[in-house]
């Protein structure tokens, strides 16, 4: 059973993938008033100290979101947690995730206990990014509570599982939390993930494409013009395989079909934010890009997440 925290006060299955640079505060609010989990990376506060800021911020304006709207609560907000080497904030982060009791932490790239100690300590629960069984394995024997699936076709970093394959040997011994990543843009989509026993869908890429991201004008009118064709899958911009979009790579002056392959060590999540390469000039999206057609607002997203949500749900009851 999904604890609390992940059941009550949403009104779909769904946590909001936090979108390296694009999510912030406007984004991660719009999403928890509109009844799913809001997400940001703790490393897209820049400088450091802005993160006190944000956390501050939304804790306060979802307190007060709550008080004026006692029947229509505002889901809970998730931080992401970069655990690796290349990450010299994970400390300075985590504490001020300690100082907000953040509820939800999704750790990525790094499974450690203390994280997880450190989490726990206040209540809150930690999710980890996996892209297969063998993390998964590690993830929750290191005191992960539940687990992120990140498949084929997920934007940004992903791996290349079929989600049937990934969801199908994690439960075969774990019945916690478990979330699906992997192009999901749809409410069918958010029940497909359920029937093949995941609790919860990953959506990121369409919330590029909404009035309240932080994302250039082109980047969500590229999202919204695109389809599964235009990802391209390469390791060149980090170090780490993702999914991003041909057309960017393509005014960047690079050949998408005949990337270089990097090296794995040089990953660099600081310098990302601030180079030539991901995720400033080349945008990262998901296979599930072709069911953005416009840029709208978050609320309306969900409104059309839900929609096909329930049509799904009871085409398929009858």
């Amino acid at each position: 059973m999904l604890p609390p925290i992940l059941r009550e006060k949403l009104r779909l299955p769904v946590v909001a993938s936090p979108l390296f640079i694009i999510s912030h505060p406007a984004l991660t609010l719009a999403q928890c008033k509109a009844g799913v989990i809001g997400a940001f990376p703790a490393l897209n506060a820049r400088p450091e100290s802005q993160l006190d800021e944000w956390l501050a911020m939304i804790t306060e304006e979802l307190a007060a979101h709550d008080a004026a709207n006692p029947d229509r609560p505002a889901a809970p907000f998730a931080v992401n947690q970069i655990v690796h080497p290349s990450n010299k904030r994970l400390e300075h982060d985590l504490m001020m995730c300690v100082k907000y009791k953040v509820p939800v932490v999704i750790s990525s790239l790094g499974a450690v206990p203390e994280v997880n100690a450190a989490v726990h300590s206040y209540g809150g629960i930690v999710l980890h990014d996996v892209i297969n069984n063998r993390h998964a394995n590690s993830a929750i024997r290191k005191g992960a509570d539940g687990l992120v699936a990140v498949a084929a076709g997920a934007g940004g970093h992903a791996g290349t599982l079929s989600p049937f394959a990934l969801v199908q040997e994690i439960r075969e011994w774990f019945d916690g939390p478990l979330l699906l990543a992997g192009a999901i843009g749809t409410g069918d989509g958010i029940l497909a993930a359920q029937a093949m026993g995941a609790d919860m869908a990953y959506v990121g890429t369409p919330f590029i494409a909404t009035e309240e991201a932080r994302a250039s004008q082109d980047y969500k009118q590229m999202i919204a013009g695109s389809q599964a064709a235009d990802i391209v899958y390469s390791n060149y911009f980090t170090g780490i395989h993702g999914n991003y979009l041909k057309g960017s790579i393509v005014a960047a002056g690079m050949d998408p079909d005949n990337l270089p392959v990097a090296d794995p060590s040089k990953m660099d999540f600081d310098k990302a934010t601030t180079g030539t390469k991901a995720w400033k000039d080349i945008w990262g999206a998901g296979q599930g890009v072709g069911s953005v057609k416009a840029v709208v607002p978050v609320s309306e997203l969900v409104d059309r997440l839900e929609r096909e949500y329930v049509a799904a749900r009871s085409r398929i009851c009858a």
